[in-house]
């Protein structure tokens, strides 16, 4: 059986973070493992507070895990401190996993800035380069870019441009954009990618970055290419989003059903 693990914050409310990675990953058929970075007070309605753990207990948990499953795969979520971020880009140089997809939790759905702009520096220099894939949002893509991106085009050359910039490949996620098409860009090895796919009109979407991310992943480790885990990450979670369109959990932003109906 394939091992998946997660790095990333705590959602006490169940629909992100390390519990929305556990089910995607579960839900694909590997076994999922976590290390729990923050605890936030967070529910459908956004985050309320955030608590980064001391950074050596982050240390001991990855060294935990790492040491004993061996997993094929990592998959970073919130990191929300400078001390924390050198201790992940340590264990990942020593322990070297085949696979890192990073979910660069920089801004909630609801618009709040969830790490300082040090910590944003620090990610940028330490982390992004380790990484197989990196998969900001519109909102993160334009506060590392420091520019605006307003349609499918200017994703692409942004895409590029970060691909460049961090010696990585990027999928850029449009769902923000306004439309009726959802629209992703892949930038990998040189190569642009488009998946597009209709929009679902849901207000059940709270984890679906993370969801993606943590599929990502998954598939990756099943011995999939890049290009394939992403259309099949897009697949799942478009289904996601269909099953949990109609659920009521919660008074906000609920979550996707990750499993099958």
């Amino acid at each position: 059986m394939i091992k998946v693990l997660s790095i990333a914050g705590s959602d006490p409310s169940g629909g992100a973070g390390i519990q929305a990675d556990i089910k995607t990953i579960s839900a694909l058929g590997g076994y999922a493992a976590a290390v729990i970075t923050a605890v936030t007070a967070q529910n459908t309605w956004g985050v309320q507070a955030v608590y980064p753990l001391p950074a050596d207990i982050v240390r001991k948990q990855i060294e935990s895990v790492m040491d004993d499953l061996q997993p094929e795969a990592i998959k970073i979520g919130m990191v929300h401190d400078t001390t924390i971020v050198q201790v992940i880009a340590e264990c990942l140089r020593k322990y070297r996993p085949t696979f890192i997809v990073y979910d660069p939790v920089m801004v909630s759905t609801s618009g709040r800035r969830l790490m300082t702009e040090d910590t944003m520096q620090s990610i940028c220099r330490e982390l992004f380069p380790l990484c197989t894939l990196i998969t900001p949002n519109l909102s993160e893509a334009e506060m590392l870019s420091g520019h605006s991106i307003a349609n499918p085009d200017e994703m692409e050359r942004t895409s590029e441009e970060l691909s460049r910039q961090y010696h990585t490949s990027i999928l850029l996620k449009g769902g923000h954009l306004e439309g009726t098409t959802m629209c992703d860009v892949l930038h990998h090895q040189g190569n642009t990618i488009r998946y597009a796919a209709p929009k679902v009109e849901s207000r059940n979407l709270h984890g679906t970055g993370c969801t993606l991310s943590s599929a990502i992943a998954t598939f990756l480790s099943m011995g999939h290419t890049l290009e394939t885990s992403v259309r099949l990450s897009k697949e799942y979670v478009h289904q996601a989003i269909e099953n949990g369109r109609e659920l009521s959990i919660g008074h906000g932003n609920g979550p996707l059903w990750h499993f099958p109906l």
